[in-house]
């Protein structure tokens, strides 16, 4: 098949890379759309020292496995878990200690013709979504994560830091729920998406608001970490989004002082993704700037990693 192939130092095409096997409990998915993450583009600068198929957002149909799957249109869960440990037993794949995960640990991803996925992650695709907007349940579930941790107020002062495709995912997802969500980055035209949602748009190097209650990270920059402490109240809430592969070097003592409550959040569940997109909740397709063929992944990742670019997709 042909595949987009991360050796460590090197993305580069291959038409000749293997196929994935399908079996009893493995689904064998014919990829439609792929999308680029900022997650992808910290695996190219040394994340979790992956090599091989990079690729986690994917929208495909089920060609080869349990019959049941055959012919569907589906996405996938990106943590293949081996559903026996405690972890596991407590419904917490996500965070199982052997776990692999699609193109990011020990696990070939989407950038390829074809990705083998385990049928317990996949969810079938509602007929009304299209391939261009399923692409993106997977970081709109994570988005959502955040309300499966933080449980927001209408009166709730919210402020997202970091105008990227997350960003403004998560500024959505929060603005469901009623709380004044102000949105805070560098690109005026990514900001711009947002006003007609009603959500507050902030545009750097004007001050965000002070003392929000909760203040999510998702700018994947250190000053972005810092200005998120300095701007969360007394006692509120941190939630940290990101992944880089550089190190943070940062005091935590402000954290202690003002006794600001710090949470990591990660990978989401995708029912509640599938079913605001399915009701056109949240709005995506704005977010698509451009899509490449398979063949020029690289081109693609190059376009992906500019400054203030939007969704970039791969088509096999």
């Amino acid at each position: 098949m042909q595949a987009a192939h991360w050796n460590g130092q090197r993305l580069a095409f291959d038409p000749t890379y293997p196929t994935p096997r399908a079996n009893e409990e493995t689904a064998l998915v014919r990829v439609s759309l792929a999308g680029i993450c900022s997650t992808d583009l910290q695996i190219f600068q040394g994340y979790m020292g992956f090599t091989g198929v990079p690729g986690h957002e994917f929208v495909g149909e089920v060609v080869e496995g349990p019959t049941a799957l055959l012919g569907q249109r589906v996405v996938g869960e990106i943590n293949f878990a081996c559903g026996q440990c405690p972890a596991c037993a407590k419904g917490l794949g996500r965070h199982c200690p052997t776990r692999r995960v699609m193109g990011i640990l020990q696990a070939d991803g989407t950038f390829a013709e074809y990705v083998a996925v385990p049928a317990v992650n996949l969810h079938p695709v509602p007929a009304q979504v299209a391939d261009e907007v399923a692409v993106f349940t997977e970081p709109l579930a994570a988005a959502f994560e955040i309300l499966e941790q933080v449980h927001l107020q209408p009166t709730d002062d919210v402020v997202v830091f970091g105008d990227g495709k997350l960003g403004l995912l998560c500024a959505q997802v929060l603005h469901l729920t009623g709380a004044r969500v102000h949105l805070v980055g560098r690109h005026d035209r990514k900001l711009a998406l947002l006003r007609p949602h009603g959500i507050r748009t902030i545009l750097l190097p004007d001050n965000p608001p002070q003392q929000a209650d909760l203040v999510v990270e998702a700018t994947g920059s250190a000053e972005g970490l810092q200005r998120a402490m300095e701007t969360v109240r007394p006692r509120g809430t941190l939630v940290l989004k990101s992944t880089v592969a550089a190190e943070h070097h940062l005091s935590l003592a402000p954290l202690v002082i003002h006794e600001v409550t710090v949470i990591g959040s990660r990978c989401g569940r995708f029912s509640p993704a599938l079913q605001a997109l399915s009701h056109d909740r949240i709005s995506v397709t704005p977010l698509i700037e451009h899509v490449y063929a398979l063949t020029a992944a690289g081109d693609a990742v190059a376009h992906a990693s500019r400054r203030g670019a939007l969704k970039v997709l791969l088509c096999p």
